[in-house]
Formats: structure tokens, sequence, C-alpha cells
């Protein structure tokens, strides 16, 4: 029976909280990264999914209590986020699931706004594969060189808000240099193809063949008999 619960996460830029659900049993960790709205129940129900298959699933609020579900307030959050705290706060709940949850390995996935996040963090140490749907993070953003974790990467074809040339250009790189990354582009679905809270932009072909995708790349690379 999974379990939840508000913890606090230590990190390079201090002290912040994250929700966290438990799994009966299960040691490998997953990071889950908000979208732009916050710790929404979406965010939740995905830890919750993370936990339902044996992993302890961490969200760290970004936004530090608030959240929303109006799109102008979300734009404004996100552009007054601190990306480099962020990615500091996201490797502090990775060392969280390492240290006091005795994770022995750790994934790291986000969503929109998250999952740019998720691959700026990938580049830190304690990632050990990520997972991003539709996000990838600017140029300026930061330098992505040292990512060396798998990466798989998720897009719809109708992608208004992220560079889906940058992230192949991003794929391409890694496979030259000898490491695993993919993109996946749906037909006929656009951003948020994932969000079941959203039933104007949620496409269930695309969601569920990510989630198929997503569990498969963390089982080959976060469960140590793998």
């Amino acid at each position: 029976m999974a379990t939840s619960a508000a913890v606090s996460i230590e990190s390079a830029a201090g002290v912040s909280e994250g929700y966290l659900v438990r799994p009966g049993g299960g040691r490998p960790g997953i990071v889950v990264v908000q979208e732009w709205w916050g710790i929404v129940p979406h965010v939740k129900d995905v830890a919750a999914r993370f936990a339902a298959q044996g992993y302890v699933a961490l969200a760290p609020d970004l936004y530090h209590g608030t959240s929303t579900v109006d799109a102008e307030e979300a734009s404004h959050l996100m552009e007054g986020l601190d990306w480099g705290r962020a990615v500091d706060e996201i490797a502090g709940a990775a060392r969280y699931l390492r240290d006091t949850e005795g994770c022995d390995r750790v994934g790291i996935v986000g969503f929109c706004m998250g999952g740019a996040l998720a691959v700026l963090a990938a580049a830190r140490q304690g990632c050990d594969a990520f997972v991003s749907f539709y996000g990838f993070p600017p140029a300026a953003a930061g330098d992505l060189a040292g990512i060396t974790a798998p990466g798989l990467i998720f897009f719809g074809e109708h992608e208004e808000y992220f560079s889906v040339p940058e992230t192949e250009a991003f794929v391409a790189r890694q496979r030259a240099a000898g490491r695993e990354a993919d993109l996946v582009l749906y037909p006929d679905a656009g951003h948020a193809f994932f969000n079941d809270d959203r039933p104007e932009v949620f496409t269930p072909h695309a969601a569920n063949d990510a989630w198929r995708r997503t569990l498969a790349h963390f089982g080959r690379h976060l469960r140590t008999e793998a």
C-alpha cells in the first residue's frame, strides 16, 4: 500500500518542500518535476502512478507552496522562476531519495517546464536516467554537454512552446558521443498530450505509448536486477 507525505528537502538553494509517495516495497527512486501549474493534483497522481510501479516518487515544490489552474498566472510563475535554484532543488530531491529513502538508483522525469528542467538536472551528479515530456531547455539555459545518463524525450508533432529541432540536435550529439538518447515524436498530438486532467489537449494514444516507453526506459536503467 502506497503512502504519501510532505517532506523537507535540503539543497544548495536551501530547504524546500516536496510531495513524496512511497510504495509498499521497492528501492529505485523517481524525481517528478512539475509543469508550470505547480504541484497540482495531476502531478501528485503521476507520482502515485510511479509508486504503483514500485518506485519511491518525489515531486519537489519548485513554486514553494503556490499552484494555479489559470494559464496567465502559471505563465507569470514560470517567468519568475529561478531556474538555477530549481535545478539545485531537483538535484536535492535526487539526493533525498538516495540518502533518506535509501534508493540505490534515481531517475528524473519532467513535464513541460519540468521537462526542460529535467534535462538540465540530468547534467548534475545523481541522475541515472531521465525522461522529458514536451520540454527542452533553450540554448542559454545551461550546458548539456556533461549529460551521460540515458535520456528519452517526447513531443507531439504540433508542439508550440519548445524547439523540436534543438532537441533533435541534442539527441544527435548524444548519440555521436556514444550516449543513449531517443526522441519520440507523436503525430496528431500537441503540447501537454499526457495531461489527462486537461481533456482539450490529452491524447490517449500518445499518452499510453509514452507511459509504456517511460516505464521500460526506467526499468532498464534503474532496476538493479535489470
